[in-house]
């Protein structure tokens, strides 16, 4: 009953939908020429929408009431309802049905019909309202026209804006061929803009550079080398580690801070604490140790903290403790960080030390228990003397 922006052909090539102004959308039969249902659940103006490529029963629309409206034609009702948050300009499926693009605003968004329209990405890279959206081929490129004069074109992996055109008026639509070699876009001023892409130039008498049989690269391969010969062999390139590269500079402590990088400090302890007992060799290590922020005291004391109670990092770690500790005495109290994980160190050495109590205390015990096995052994041991031949007899006792 009022002026009609959108129609479309559902994918069975049988039915049409249809929005406008009146805020309804309608599908169509062709062969009977007939209204098969009409949705009016729309508050304002129903201005884009699609088609399923997938399913042949279901279509989008997008109004100015902001909201996007799932349909299929076969229930009286909308399946699923988005909202956009401003008047919908345009909205596009992918060609795998489970992604849905909708544009309204300064906005450019991304749902996901399978997960019942979860938000998956909102692009704000317009400055003026998108007025028309479009894929490329592959699916691969989404492309987004606006008010602005821009036409943006994002990558559908990372959402990221790959490459921008600039026109001289505001956009109000945009297509590209199908083999993605042209774009047109109209415009305001009634122009309609076509671009091409440039054909690769191909230079027919450039011949091609031939290139070495596979039987080339294997070449003396199998060769063995006579007396006579002389091999030249190829120097071997040793690539050296960041923190090797700071040590043969003297650089320490730059190199004490490559090793504390977490993924070194986490899976490669190793490396952390030979890079401390270098530098303890060189005597740079109360050095490196000093002049630290309080985030990095913070790192330190938490490694040492982890690390101190394991055996074969003990000797240099307490080391490294004492150091700290007589060099960040006088700031002890100015910071809770550093107090909190001095604290920690404490009590991990604390429990430490209590545990080698109780082992030294099972040790005694159990060195008592084999001292009294062995002299009960040596008790029931005899010798019986008869015929010149000396028998050992020892009794079979459980203790």
């Amino acid at each position: 009953s009022r002026p009609v922006h959108l129609v479309g052909f559902l994918s069975d090539k049988y039915r049409v939908f249809s929005g406008g102004d009146d805020y309804s959308s309608n599908l169509w039969d062709i062969p009977s020429a007939t209204k098969i249902i009409s949705y009016s659940e729309h508050t304002d103006y129903v201005r884009c929408g699609c088609a399923s490529k997938v399913n042949a029963d279901v279509f989008i629309t997008g109004s100015y009431d902001h909201t996007v409206k799932l349909f299929d034609a076969r229930t009286k009702s909308s399946v699923m309802t988005i909202e956009h948050g401003h008047p919908v300009e345009s909205v596009l499926l992918f060609p795998s049905g489970g992604l849905l693009v909708s544009a309204g605003g300064r906005y450019v968004k991304v749902w996901d019909v399978l997960k019942g329209g979860q938000l998956l990405v909102s692009l704000k890279n317009h400055h003026k309202t998108v007025t028309c959206l479009c894929l490329n081929s592959s699916g691969q490129r989404l492309l987004s026209g606006s008010l602005d004069r821009h036409v943006k074109i994002y990558s559908t992996t990372s959402y990221k804006v790959v490459h921008s055109f600039n026109y001289a008026t505001s956009i109000l639509s945009l297509a590209l061929s199908p083999e993605d070699e042209t774009i047109v876009v109209g415009m305001t001023n009634g122009v309609l803009n076509v671009k091409h892409r440039k054909p690769e130039e191909k230079n027919e008498n450039s011949q091609k550079k031939r290139q070495p049989a596979y039987r080339t690269y294997l070449k003396g391969r199998t060769y063995m080398p006579k007396q006579e010969d002389f091999c030249v062999s190829k120097p071997v390139k040793h690539v050296l580690r960041k923190y090797d590269k700071l040590l043969r500079s003297f650089q320490s402590s730059k190199a004490l801070d490559a090793v504390l990088e977490p993924p070194i400090m986490l899976h490669s302890p190793e490396v952390t604490v030979a890079v401390m007992q270098e530098l303890h060799r060189r005597g740079t290590l109360r050095s490196a140790l000093a002049g630290r922020d309080e985030k990095q005291v913070d790192l330190l004391l938490t490694f040492v903290a982890r690390r101190v109670i394991e055996p074969r990092f003990t000797p240099v770690l307490v080391t490294v403790a004492d150091m700290i500790t007589d060099i960040y005495q006088p700031v002890v109290g100015q910071s809770a960080v550093v107090d909190k994980q001095f604290l920690k160190l404490q009590q991990a050495i604390g429990k430490e030390i209590d545990y080698q109590e109780e082992l030294l205390e099972v040790l005694g015990m159990m060195d008592t228990l084999f001292a009294t096995f062995t002299k009960k052994r040596d008790m029931c041991v005899g010798e019986n003397k008869s015929n010149g031949i000396t028998e050992i007899i020892e009794t079979n006792r459980k203790y």
